[in-house]
């Protein structure tokens, strides 16, 4: 069981459910009172959990296959590449968690929308095996997504705009154009903790002809994009909080944003792109601490 826990990234977890935690939050005021309001939110979170295990059990798969993790790989070594479980085995949890996945978010479409709003359940089980296809398919296949520089892009998309409007959608059915904002932060702090991913690991990543946004740009210009992504997750962050809040005690989510300056001085001071492996669950926690503070302050 420690092989598969340490597999399945314990660390990326808490990543993954900052958008659930500002969409439930942000539907709360009007919908908590509802009888299942509080079944959806446990519904989603077990999903999206289920969701960031699949993508971190078929990266391991898909790296280890194309020879991408080996030993000049910074950071710890996977679980496929060290032996500690063979491709056979990944395959076979690969599958399970993908039905697991497809399980919990078949349970939470139906708790949502019942035997009324056909079309929007029907809309939701695409989204959600679309999600599994996006999980696989990162590293997973001759057209992995994550090796033509496209990887951003589904990181914005899922863990954004989907994580942060989907869940909201599943309590309000309806959606609210303020929500866009913390949607957007919590994107662009994702795809920021990929982007370091991607900076740290470059220089193998280049010789794997695994050609992330980072090695088709360079460094230097990864950086600016970094720094792009840090402040435009400040900037949408503060512009929803203005709009949405009402009371000082609201606005103690901006002591959580102090870490993300400081990443932009490290990033910025760094030449080595190998030193920035600290900087990962830094950003990821923060990016976790941002959302649980701004829900909170939105559930007051």
């Amino acid at each position: 069981m420690k092989k598969w826990i340490k597999a399945a990234r314990l660390r990326t977890l808490p990543l993954s459910i900052s958008g659930i935690l500002v969409g439930s939050a942000a539907a709360y005021q009007e919908h908590h009172s509802q009888t299942n309001y509080y079944s959806i939110i446990i519904l989603c979170l077990l999903a999206t959990l289920f969701f960031q295990v699949l993508s971190n059990y078929a990266n391991d798969y898909g790296d280890a296959v194309k020879g991408t993790d080996n030993e000049n790989r910074v950071g710890p070594k996977r679980a496929v590449q060290s032996g500690e479980i063979t491709k056979q085995q990944m395959k076979t949890a690969i599958i399970v968690t993908s039905v697991l996945s497809l399980i919990t978010s078949v349970a939470v479409i139906y708790v949502s929308f019942g035997n009324e709003n056909f079309l929007s359940a029907v809309i939701y089980l695409l989204l959600a095996i679309g999600c599994v296809g996006a999980a696989i398919k990162y590293t997973v296949g001759n057209s992995a997504y994550g090796y033509k520089g496209l990887g951003d892009i589904f990181v914005f998309v899922f863990f954004g705009l989907v994580s942060t409007l989907g869940s909201y959608y599943l309590y309000t059915h309806s959606l609210d154009f303020k929500v866009l904002f913390p949607a957007f932060a919590v994107g662009f702090l994702s795809t920021a903790v990929l982007n370091m991913n991607n900076m740290r690991d470059m220089e193998n990543d280049a010789a794997m002809n695994k050609n992330t946004l980072v090695v088709k740009i360079g460094y230097q210009k990864a950086k600016q994009y970094h720094f792009f992504l840090i402040l435009g997750s400040i900037i949408f962050f503060n512009t929803y909080a203005m709009g949405s809040f009402t009371k000082w005690y609201q606005f103690a989510y901006v002591l959580a944003l102090i870490p993300l300056f400081k990443n932009i001085g490290v990033v910025a001071k760094t030449k080595n792109p190998r030193d920035l492996d600290p900087e990962l669950k830094r950003i990821a926690l923060t990016t976790f601490f941002i959302s649980l503070l701004l829900a909170i302050a939105l559930i007051l």
